[in-house]
């Protein structure tokens, strides 16, 4: 483990922060500064070479019960939410799809400001996949209003770890949304700033979750029910 998080840190990426705007450089190593990073393959499926090698750290967590997931009775579960970092991208598209699927479902970011609209980029592409993004408006963690029988599906495990941690919501079930989806996709990489090949591939993998989603959360669909 300790290996891999040293080879995360070595990976070169330039990504910018989606709620604060910030940009940020990685130095790289000699094994990924001989890496194609900006390779079609790796670009398009992962986004940045960074998004790789937390996919393979998150399978590691998963498997090894460190991704600081606490999935509770399926049962019980009467709305789902979405939790991503700014929530304009990925938790903004899930929480859509849910609602399309007649789930009850909200969203909202770890690090935003309330009011945000969803990244136009995806909004526009998620609107030629016959998804509507415009009214979407972000929502903070701290505008969040915990509810019994509520389920935090994270992009991230390391969303996860900030979860589990928080006073107010840290004892809700909780778990990966990515895990849901066919091949489970522990990481969902951040799409904001991406390419659009690979912000496709975000929004499929997502879409992908929403039948598994479902089946197992029936009390999430008779919660939408007038």
């Amino acid at each position: 483990m300790r290996t891999v998080r040293a080879l995360l840190s070595s990976v070169p990426e330039k990504t910018r922060d989606s709620a604060k705007g910030a940009s940020y450089s990685g130095r790289g190593g000699r094994l990924f500064m001989e890496m194609p990073v900006r390779d079609s393959f790796v670009s398009s499926r992962f986004g940045t070479a960074r998004g790789l090698v937390r996919l393979m750290l998150a399978h590691g967590e998963v498997l090894s019960g460190l991704g600081a997931i606490r999935p509770g009775d399926p049962g019980a579960i009467r709305r789902l939410v979405f939790v991503c970092h700014g929530n304009i991208c990925r938790s903004a598209y899930a929480e859509a799809l849910a609602h399309e699927a007649g789930m009850a479902a909200i969203s909202f970011g770890l690090s935003t400001t309330t009011g945000k609209p969803a990244h136009p980029p995806l909004a526009a592409l998620a609107a030629m996949r016959g998804h509507d993004l415009s009214a979407h408006r972000a929502t903070a963690q701290e505008e969040y209003e915990p509810r019994e029988g509520d389920l935090l599906l994270a992009m991230e495990t390391r969303h996860l770890r900030v979860l589990a941690r928080h006073p107010r919501f840290g004892g809700l079930p909780r778990t990966l949304l990515g895990l849901h989806a066919s091949p489970r996709t522990p990481h969902l990489h951040d799409p904001y700033g991406l390419s659009e090949a690979y912000m496709l591939t975000c929004l499929r993998r997502i879409e992908g979750t929403v039948p598994a989603l479902r089946r197992l959360y029936a009390g999430a669909v008779a919660a939408a029910l007038p």
